[in-house]
């Protein structure tokens, strides 16, 4: 069986899944928190990584090198962009872009392709098709400019600020990466800030819901 482990941005994401391990121990991880136990009897560790690209991409190299994870899966809060999506509710992600990284006018790519790549867009694992596009920058704001590029450039679903960056460290390790966004908030449905704290709750209850399908899915396809 495959170590898996779960990266989320803050500490009150990983509360509605390690509230329900059957056994746990909370560890100090080079500063990091992490829980590891068992959830249904599955072994499962959860690292809280911090906001952030780099602190996300950090976290998932301790899970592969410390943790010894084979699959790593992010699952966490995250703004909606288009009608695809609605608040509250929880959406697998099969590709993301870092669209604050631009090597346009350097190299002619597009907009969010890293170094080396050809593609702006690096894809997930993904238990089932019905699955969403994620953008990914050290952002969180309700930028017009922003938006233009996210819908008419990238046309991307959902933004956050961390899911790429596990993508891109999970490339580079060679090793299986789901992602799951819950919606708080949509952009052009007022403050961005306000909407987030307004659905939070929601959207923190519905991690809670979701973990187990997403664990039974992730563990069932392995077998």
């Amino acid at each position: 069986m495959k170590e898996v482990c779960i990266i989320v941005a803050m500490l009150k994401e990983a509360e509605p899944i390690v509230r329900q391990f059957d056994s746990i121990v909370e560890h100090n991880v080079f500063g990091r928190r992490a829980f590891i136990g068992r959830l249904n009897g599955e072994k499962l560790s959860v690292i809280v990584s911090g906001v952030g690209k780099v602190n996300a991409a950090v976290c998932t190299q301790i899970a592969y090198d410390y943790l010894s994870a084979d699959i790593i899966i992010n699952i966490g809060v995250a703004g909606g962009l288009n009608n695809t999506v609605e608040i509250g509710e929880m959406y697998e992600i099969y590709s993301a872009v870092q669209y604050d990284f631009d090597l346009s006018e350097f190299n002619g790519t597009k907009i969010g392709t890293l170094d080396g790549m050809y593609s702006n867009y690096l894809t997930f694992d993904v238990t089932q098709m019905d699955a969403r596009r994620l953008a990914t920058a050290d952002r969180f704001n309700d930028s017009k400019e922003d938006n233009v590029l996210l819908t008419q450039i990238l046309d991307a679903d959902v933004r956050d600020m961390e899911g790429a960056a596990i993508l891109q460290a999970c490339y580079f390790n060679d090793i299986e990466c789901y992602c799951y966004k819950v919606i708080s908030d949509k952009f052009g449905s007022g403050s961005t800030v306000e909407q987030y704290q307004l659905n939070l709750e929601k959207c923190l209850k519905k991690i809670g819901e979701k973990i187990p399908t997403i664990l039974k899915r992730v563990y069932g396809k392995e077998r």
